[in-house]
């Protein structure tokens, strides 16, 4: 029986920048796109912040259920968040509008009635949503959902430019971290969280000194070098597959939906597949790295390329 994997976090608007000075609107966020990919690959997803009753906010709302992506919230009144996306060599730098939005129109106690009434699968959350005063309402929550059995996945996703305060913003990302027991963090966030030596050879020293020792999953992704994964006790590196770059918009998360959807769908041995779970996820990424904006793959089309290769 698949686990459920429940969202709290961000779904937004990306507002890209095009070369004529216009904005393109693209459906969007971390937490957003994670959902989509873990529901693309067959999990069984569910979100939990809500969606705004505006034109953006139904656009999201729908490709979510397009997508298997169940909305677990009323709808709010609010506006639907907006990020102005700068892409420099494909690569994305975010300014983001968040004060008085619709993901952000939930009370912890009534998320936690929610976890209470459902069998304890895999709660997931992180990006804007650890920046203070915000993730104060977030740990409240992870404290209530590890209370009630459930597993909390954290993807870090550091956006430093959001906080007024960074090392305000360090502190609550790493107490959210401390109550996790999944972590994903690219070479970004652990450089701007204080480990310089970060990279894919160092990976392995790195996970000793960033994460609590009862973690149980951790991953670090280095971009177009490749990934590390570390699974109770075990661990595995991957190098990321050639392909031609359209962006890299949404591919972190695209890695870490492909993982939490694995070990939803199979939660026994997660350790013995390690390489085979890393793998699927890079190629995850990658394939949504060939696309114009986040799309993640579905199920056959990862099927697909395994048989060819």
């Amino acid at each position: 029986m698949t686990s459920p994997i429940l969202i709290l976090g961000e779904s937004l608007m990306d507002c890209i920048t095009q070369q004529d000075g216009r904005l393109l609107p693209l459906l969007g966020g971390s937490p957003f796109n994670l959902a989509r990919a873990a529901a693309l690959q067959g999990g069984d997803v569910g979100y939990l912040s809500p969606f705004s009753t505006d034109t953006f906010g139904q656009r999201l709302k729908a490709l979510c259920l397009a997508d298997g992506v169940r909305a677990l919230s009323a709808d709010s009144r609010r506006p639907t968040s907006l990020a102005v996306v700068t892409l420099r060599e494909g690569q994305p730098s975010y300014g983001f509008y968040r004060e008085g939005i619709a993901d952000r129109d939930y009370q912890p106690d009534a998320v936690l009635r929610q976890l209470e009434a459902m069998p304890a699968g895999v709660l997931h959350t992180g990006s804007l949503m650890l920046v203070p005063p915000e993730h104060l309402k977030v740990v409240e929550v992870l404290r209530g959902a590890r209370a009630l059995g459930w597993t909390v996945s954290v993807d870090v996703n550091l956006r430093p430019r959001v906080a007024d305060d960074l090392d305000a913003y360090r502190a609550a990302v790493l107490q959210a971290v401390e109550l996790a027991d999944w972590v994903k963090a690219s070479d970004e966030d652990l450089h701007t969280l204080g480990h310089a030596d970060a990279t894919l050879e160092t990976a392995a020293a790195v996970r000793r000194r960033f994460a609590r020792d009862d973690a149980q999953r951790i991953a670090f992704t280095f971009g177009a070098q490749g990934a590390y994964l570390w699974i109770d006790g075990q661990e595995a590196t991957a190098m990321a597959p050639r392909i031609d770059v359209v962006d890299t918009v949404g591919a972190g998360d695209t890695f870490w939906g492909s993982c939490l959807a694995d070990w939803a769908h199979q939660p026994a041995g997660a350790a013995l597949r390690i390489e085979a779970t890393l793998k699927r996820a890079m190629r995850a990424a990658a394939i949504n790295c060939s696309r114009a904006g986040c799309q993640p793959p579905r199920l056959h089309e990862l099927v697909q390329e395994e048989t060819i290769l």
